[in-house]
């Protein structure tokens, strides 16, 4: 069964920086897989942060853009989150999420069915 490791997570002052990690067991880049980071703060529901598409096609959500970068390697079979600049409203529960024979451009949440376990991203002033 494919299961998804993440970890990564941590307390970083404003302006700093953190990288997400994301292990996909059984991970092949022949199965058209989507790939995507969400996060979810308190009171809020769970947004798309960026995602992959099972084309390869990246796209993340505007107030991250320039400021983060998701990216897959296939050798390693992990999912990463490069995080800079971050912000006090970028702190949230951050999961990983993998879908094989997605055939989305751009997936959504409903689009996976696969999650990690979250990793807790702190931004202090």
């Amino acid at each position: 069964q494919v299961q998804l490791l993440e970890s990564g997570g941590g307390s970083v002052q404003v302006g700093g920086s953190l990288r997400l990690s994301c292990v996909v067991s059984e991970y092949t880049p022949d199965r058209r897989y989507c790939l995507g980071w969400f996060r979810q703060r308190p009171g809020f529901e769970r947004e798309a942060v960026a995602t992959i598409g099972s084309d390869g096609r990246t796209s993340s959500r505007e107030d991250v853009k320039g400021r983060f970068t998701i990216s897959m390697d296939n050798t390693k079979k992990t999912l990463f989150l490069q995080m800079n600049n971050l912000k006090p409203e970028d702190a949230a529960m951050y999961f990983c999420a993998a879908q094989p024979a997605c055939n989305r451009f751009y997936p959504t949440s409903i689009d996976f069915t696969l999650w990690g376990q979250g990793t807790q991203v702190a931004v202090s002033s």
